[in-house]
């Protein structure tokens, strides 16, 4: 993800106990939702590189589809959900 994305947050507590954390990428190009499982409390900052890294674990499982050379399938992530805006 380059750096003049713009990544906003809003989250709230379930009854769970666990923390819901919606955000919206801000991209001219490709403007994308999404939301986020978290467990413990962390901070914003963390929220965001949390965020960040597991946009670029997708991005690199997406570029390691190569029909010639089947790798490992990755795990489904269930914290982690990614929509087209």
């Amino acid at each position: 993800m380059e750096n003049q994305d713009k990544i906003s947050i809003t989250s709230k507590t379930l009854a769970s106990g666990n923390r819901q954390v919606k955000f919206f990428i801000e991209d001219e190009e490709r403007p994308q939702y999404g939301y986020l499982l978290m467990t413990e409390p962390k901070s914003v900052g963390e929220i965001i590189e949390e965020i960040k890294l597991r946009m670029e674990r997708r991005k690199s499982a997406a570029l390691n589809m190569n029909p010639f050379f089947p790798l490992q399938p990755t795990q489904d992530d269930h914290n982690f959900y990614l929509f087209s805006a």
